[in-house]
């Protein structure tokens, strides 16, 4: 990015980022309630699993979700527009939370407003939850803020903190989230409570979250079924819900390709051919980022492999990264290693202008060292700190910056315009 745009970004581009910057890293969970702006009502009471994510179209949906004891009537959301509070009503559906004793509550909510603020409350309960919907058209500044490899820790709850501060129109968790292993629906639960308790934004709405697959939500980690991931199937398999990859169109602008890189479904074959046409529906679109678990280019982890095996990240290698390269993927957002780091733009591993850039490596909540660049030519940058990555469209721009814990600006990554579509 050249000086004088990286400036001129950080001058008057950076916005709700600038509020992070008095945040260190000893934030204890108490402490950090108490830095919320004193005029926004927080809110309290509900579920304290209440979360909201997508199932389907951003602009005109929302799907409401919490995990509680098993009611004998199902429960009725009310909700209008902020603007206008006429209440509309709409029924929740019930299924099991596996494992346990405690019922799955879920409600859709459908032909809503595109960008525009909701309020909603559960049945008689007086107490109220705000969100807004995502704009058909992005004719002003997207944001949304990223990172994988979470757990429901104090570092977590720290990060969470952070990342809802910069005000995202959501989070996009790739993988990892709770640490559960598809076996400890405990810990996926208090997730959830960490989730539902500090990601709300400075006006006090609920930031949505979207999520794909990591080992941690699989019992037994790889090339695993369905059944082996049930706390996390059980809140987004409306998402999920015939494979474990799909793709999120978000008005005329954005484009999230979610990929499992062999938790559930293989990487060669059938989810590579999805990916193919997925992509080159997609190629022109203004905004193209993919999110996936495993780093293709991995920050800590060896990329080689040995004694017949797969190196981390080869097999994305060798199916997926052609397709990022020939059909015009802006970035791809990867985990798993828990460090910072950020590629060169990559064509077939190499530095190339024209490449696509590779970011992550996951260190939400989880810290590993990560390898020096002299030692991996393929990454720009690294450090071994807590981080999430800020992500800002603006037009045909886009702007990552990563945060680290301390609120520091670890690093800025920009584009300005789609790379020329390769051939092959």
């Amino acid at each position: 990015m050249p000086l004088a745009s990286r400036r001129a970004f950080l001058g008057s581009s950076l916005g709700g980022i600038a509020t992070a910057l008095s945040f260190g890293s000893a934030l204890s969970a108490q402490g950090a309630d108490a830095t919320r702006p004193a005029n926004v009502r927080r809110p309290i009471g509900g579920p304290d699993t209440l979360f909201l994510t997508w199932q389907r179209d951003p602009t005109t949906t929302m799907t409401i979700q919490w995990i509680g004891p098993e009611k004998i009537e199902l429960p009725t959301v009310f909700y209008s527009t902020l603007q206008d509070p006429l209440w509309q009503p709409a029924k929740a559906i019930i299924k099991p939370y596996p494992n346990t004793d405690l019922k799955v509550y879920r409600c859709e909510l459908t032909n809503l407003n595109p960008g525009t603020e909701y309020q909603f409350h559960l049945g008689n309960s007086d107490e109220e939850f705000r969100f807004r919907t995502m704009p058909a058209k992005a004719t002003n500044t997207i944001q949304f803020v990223s990172g994988g490899d979470s757990g429901a820790n104090s570092q977590a709850i720290a990060t969470n903190i952070m990342a809802a501060k910069q005000e995202p129109y959501f989070t996009l968790m790739a993988g990892d989230l709770a640490y559960d292993n598809g076996k400890s629906p405990a810990t996926f639960t208090q997730f959830l409570r960490n989730y539902h308790q500090y990601m709300v934004d400075p006006e006090g709405r609920m930031i949505p979250l979207l999520a794909c697959f990591g080992n941690h939500e699989v019992n037994g980690g790889y090339k695993k079924l369905r059944p082996d991931a049930p706390q996390f199937l059980s809140v987004f398999d409306g998402f999920f819900s015939e494979t474990s990859y799909g793709v999120l169109d978000i008005g005329d602008y954005l484009s999230l390709v979610l990929l499992d890189t062999d938790h559930i479904a293989p990487i060669a074959g059938e989810q590579t051919d999805w990916l193919s046409q997925a992509l080159a529906e997609r190629q022109q679109r203004p905004h193209l980022i993919v999110a996936n678990h495993v780093p293709a280019y991995p920050s800590y982890r060896a990329p080689a492999g040995a004694t017949g095996k797969f190196g981390t990240g080869e097999e994305q290698r060798i199916n997926w990264c052609p397709l990022f390269e020939r059909y015009n993927v802006d970035a791809v957002l990867e985990h798993h290693d828990h460090t910072f780091k950020r590629t060169h733009p990559l064509v077939n591993g190499l530095k190339d202008k024209h490449g696509v850039v590779y970011l992550g490596d996951g260190s939400w909540g989880r810290l590993r060292i990560p390898q020096k660049p002299e030692l991996r030519p393929y990454l720009a940058s690294v450090s071994a700190a807590y981080h999430m990555t800020v992500h800002r469209l603006e037009g045909n721009q886009r702007f990552h910056v990563a945060l680290e814990d301390s609120g520091k600006i670890a690093d800025v990554c920009a584009t300005f315009s789609k790379r020329p579509a390769r051939r092959g």
